[in-house]
């Protein structure tokens, strides 16, 4: 009897914390990215949140004159300035087309696939076509490149495979990196379209 019941009561232990550590780490990640974003810029506030306000504004003001105004020939002449600064020049273009392949112009991680990556065996892998042409690599015939994700982290691999080992999936690209990352844990949401005749 008091076996069970310490059995029990270490179940609902594990039940509370299961409930209690997810909306803690919530709630602990959103406070500190509030309070880091709110503290971006260096102007004195006493109302929560208006350093947040004051960065969208700004945000949404360089992206308007990013769009409207900077032309190609000055972003052109800004690269060709940073091409003189190695070091900078590096971070700058692995910031830009990291940013640019999931929310720019031109997206990369938008064609999600499943990757058999030998022939001996059935087991696929969920990756990304990133390079089709792979001029960087000397263009092996009948090859593409693929982003594969890694689960619980946001790293990955590039891998060079023939493109009859790639299937195309009609699938949410955002929803199946979630996936992904999460280790199959989070649930694809698979919107039903209703049929009609």
């Amino acid at each position: 009897m008091k076996n069970f019941f310490i059995r029990r009561i270490f179940s609902y232990f594990l039940n509370g914390l299961l409930l209690a550590l997810p909306i803690y780490v919530t709630v602990y990640v959103l406070y500190t990215v509030f309070t880091a974003l709110d503290g971006i810029l260096p102007i004195e506030h006493t109302f929560p949140g208006l350093g947040i306000i004051i960065l969208l504004v700004l945000l949404i003001g360089l992206g308007y004159l990013g769009a409207k105004v900077i032309n190609e020939q000055i972003k052109n002449r800004f690269m060709k300035f940073l091409d003189r600064i190695p070091f900078i020049k590096t971070i700058y273009k692995s910031i830009t087309d990291m940013l640019g392949a999931f929310v720019g112009n031109k997206k990369r991680f938008n064609k999600p696939v499943l990757v058999q990556l030998s022939k001996e065996t059935d087991v696929e892998v969920v990756g990304f076509i990133t390079d089709e042409d792979l001029q960087e690599v000397g263009n092996p015939e009948g090859k593409i490149g693929v982003y594969l994700p890694m689960s619980y982290s946001f790293s990955g691999h590039l891998v060079i495979v023939p493109k009859a080992n790639v299937k195309l999936l009609d699938t949410n690209s955002l929803d199946l990196m979630k996936y992904v990352v999460s280790g199959g844990v989070v649930e694809i949401e698979v919107e039903k379209k209703d049929e009609q005749k």
